[in-house]
C-alpha cells in the first residue's frame, strides 16, 4: 500500500524545463549531483529512473553468454561516441 506523504511529492518544472529531485527521493534513491536519470514515457505518464554510473557493471552477471556482455560494452562504446560528438 503506499504511502500518501510518499505518493503525491511535488515539484514545479521552470521555464527551462528544469526540476528539482525532492530531498526524500534522492536519499532513497542515491541520487546525487551528476546521477543520469532516465526519463521513460509510458503513454500514462512519465517515469524516472536513476542510473547507475556504471550501467555494463550493473549488468554484469545478468547473462550467462559471453557474447551478449560484449555486445553490450560494444553498443555503450558506440552511445560514448556519439554523446561526446555532441
Amino acid at each position: 500500500m503506499l504511502n500518501v506523504r510518499q505518493a503525491f511529492l511535488k515539484t514545479t518544472v521552470t521555464s527551462c524545463g528544469q526540476t528539482v529531485v525532492p530531498a526524500e527521493l534522492r536519499r532513497k534513491y542515491r541520487v546525487s549531483a551528476g546521477t543520469a536519470l532516465e526519463w521513460i514515457d509510458t503513454g500514462e505518464g512519465i517515469r524516472v529512473v536513476p542510473l547507475p554510473a556504471d550501467i555494463i557493471g550493473a549488468m554484469r552477471g545478468l547473462t550467462r553468454s559471453k557474447k551478449l556482455g560484449e555486445k553490450l560494452l560494444r553498443a555503450r562504446a558506440r552511445d560514448r561516441q556519439r554523446e561526446s560528438r555532441r
